[in-house]
């Protein structure tokens, strides 16, 4: 039991000391995991942990983080996708690989040997890039959904690379079990018998998606015990990992299909909950053991090879990637970004680097290099990130003005970002016969946009350039609708000082983002979901009894009571320190909170509301009708 227990609280207390750090830092959660593993690998030496037995546990959590992927895709938005799944992430694999291969073959390999090598290197770290991008908020930019499409292609092409390597071999191999050792379902089978095991066993997984987890789930849920469900949830994905290691494809491919099934699933939310902490554990141990299995003896033996070959795989690659991003739409700091976060090499490179040195593909000699240098770009990946923030962004918002882009019409109403709330904005002001220029970063976002008719423009809102494009300087009124908070909160702070004659609308994300515009100046300030969830509110009170007439009046006096309070609060509010560590904040709000409370008690006791005497009347017909027409 000690052999397991020791080994298992050094992982885990290495992980709580070195992750909070990193994250603090700036530097995020992946380099403080391989920073961990790095400093655990002489203790685990030591101990004769064997980090690579570990490493093939931990590689479960990849396998559940895309089957969370999957069920986040349904196939009419794989479809929608096609254009820069296919096209974006094909180019990307096949020209990658290619150019690999030809340097590969330049230094003397082996063509089996050198197309081996490119396929290993044109994949990228799914782990690491999607981790990062949602860590960073980047996810729904241009350049992360870009990055997405990649891997996405790139995990679905394993399977051809899986069957395509023996093909590569350089002598007869004879196969005990898969490339790991172990059972497999197609020991011993010819070509075509093979691929019709592989065909069998994913129609199995799909046709089990389809028809049979939805019976399944619903009779486990009717035990109504949590702890059932997680072990259906565990055994399902485990089931379809083994399932594809008997037939030799890659098990993270098969929960991938599996969770694409699901998506349309009533139990995909549950199922989601279910496996996501087992999925963050797992993933952050299968990152320490990349830290803890860098063989330094051998870099020490080579360093200026290994490291100038790390060097030499990131540079083709972000090349490749920047072009083709360039060719698709991909450009300024979203092509950076794009080409930055897939640079690496990829965890599914140690997969294909057993393969093949079980199947004689790959010399004994080549192979610890190749694990070494997928190793070392895994662990620049974060500080590419940290370049990216620090370097890249920088030098594009501190650019001097370019050119002002084409908008051939200027509306006197600018409106920044078309996303869900903007989209509405603009959408009340077309109806209301007012003309708007609507700027948006996202070219998806922009095609889907002129689809339906909607004219936009290309382009960052905040740059000043682009405002100037935007005629700003003859504009009543701008609308700030943009996602990100730190740029939407510096883009009102321009726009007050420079051009004090526009009305700015701003969104606010929450509370502490309401007090952020407020010091840039903007005095209209509307709180994303303040008003839905004050609509909630109303709905709720009537669901109690209360008449539909009083509940619109409680509700608008809490939109007033709140407005007030957030101004007081406003002046108390110090963005350097937490509201709840900031004492005169924290103790005036709760002496509004308990007068407000005071204040909808006194309003409650009566059933009625006060008449044009100062008696209380009951409402009127008129006045509930009004009531009715505001709730629609």
């Amino acid at each position: 039991m000690t052999e397991f227990l020791l080994p298992a609280f050094l992982f885990l207390i290495a992980g709580v000391i070195s992750v909070p750090i990193a994250s603090r830092l700036g530097l995020g959660s992946v380099l403080g995991y391989l920073v961990a593993g790095i400093a655990l690998g002489p203790v685990l030496s030591v101990l004769g942990v064997d980090v690579i037995q570990v490493q093939h546990f931990a590689e479960f959590g990849v396998v559940m983080m895309l089957f969370l992927v999957g069920l986040e895709l349904e196939p009419k938005l794989l479809w929608a996708m096609r254009t820069r799944l296919l096209g974006l992430g094909g180019l990307q694999v096949g020209l990658t690989a290619a150019l690999i291969a030809a340097a590969a073959y330049a230094l003397g390999s082996a063509w089996q040997v050198a197309v081996a090598i490119g396929l290993i290197f044109a994949l990228s770290s799914t782990a690491i890039v999607l981790q990062t991008l949602n860590e960073k908020g980047l996810m729904k930019s241009d350049g992360g959904q870009a990055s997405f499409s990649v891997l996405l292609f790139q995990d679905i092409a394993v399977i051809p690379m899986l069957a395509l390597l023996p093909l590569l071999a350089t002598q007869h191999v004879t196969h005990e079990g898969d490339a790991h050792g172990g059972m497999s379902l197609v020991e011993g089978l010819n070509g075509w018998q093979t691929g019709l095991a592989t065909l069998a066993a994913i129609g199995l997984v799909v046709a089990g998606g389809m028809y049979l987890t939805r019976p399944a789930f619903r009779f486990i849920a009717h035990a109504n015990l949590r702890e059932v469900f997680i072990a259906a949830a565990l055994t399902f994905v485990i089931g379809i990992a083994l399932l594809m290691s008997l037939v030799g494809l890659s098990p993270a491919l098969g929960t991938f299909l599996a969770g694409v099934v699901l998506a349309n699933s009533e139990y995909r939310h549950e199922l989601e909950s279910d496996i996501d902490p087992f999925r963050g554990l797992l993933l952050g141990l299968f990152f320490m053991t990349v830290g803890a299995g860098i063989d330094f003896g051998l870099l020490a033996a080579e360093p200026l090879t290994i490291l100038g070959l790390t060097l030499g795989v990131i540079a083709l690659k972000a090349g490749v990637l920047l072009a083709l991003g360039w060719a698709f739409g991909v450009r300024d700091e979203q092509g950076w970004l794009f080409g930055m976060s897939l640079a690496q090499a990829g965890e599914f490179g140690f997969v294909l680097i057993s393969f093949a040195t079980a199947g004689a593909i790959l010399p004994d000699d080549i192979a610890p290099r190749l694990t070494l240098i997928v190793t070392l770009s895994m662990m620049l990946t974060p500080g590419l990130f940290i370049l990216y923030d620090r370097v890249v962004l920088p030098r594009y918002h501190a650019a001097e003005p370019r050119a002002a882009d084409d908008i051939d019409r200027q509306g006197r109403i600018i409106i920044a970002g078309h996303g869900r709330f903007g989209g509405v904005v603009n959408r009340m002001l077309l109806s209301a016969g007012h003309e708007t220029t609507v700027l948006d970063h996202s070219s998806n976002q922009l095609e889907v946009l002129r689809a339906f008719g909607v004219r936009a423009f290309y382009g960052d809102a905040t740059r000043p350039d682009l405002l100037h494009a935007a005629g700003i300087e003859d504009a009543r009124l701008l609308v700030v609708a943009i996602d990100d908070r730190h740029r939407a909160t510096e883009m009102v702070r321009h726009v007050v000082k420079h051009h004090p004659h526009i009305h700015v609308v701003a969104r606010a994300l929450d509370r502490g983002h309401v007090y952020e515009l407020w010091g840039a100046g903007c005095r209209d300030i509307i709180r994303d979901t303040f008003d839905s969830a004050v609509r909630a509110g109303r709905s709720t009170l009537e669901a109690l009894g209360m008449h539909p007439f009083e509940a619109e009046r409680t509700a608008r006096t809490f939109v007033n009571q709140n407005r007030r309070s957030m101004r007081e609060l406003a002046d108390l509010y110090d963005p350097e320190v937490p509201n709840h560590e900031n004492a005169p904040y924290r103790d005036r709000a709760r002496e509004l909170m308990d007068e407000q409370a005071e204040e909808m008690r006194n309003r409650g006791r009566g059933a009625h509301h006060e008449g044009a005497d100062g008696a209380w009347a009951r409402p009127t017909l008129r006045d509930q009708e009004a009531a009715r027409r505001t709730r629609d």
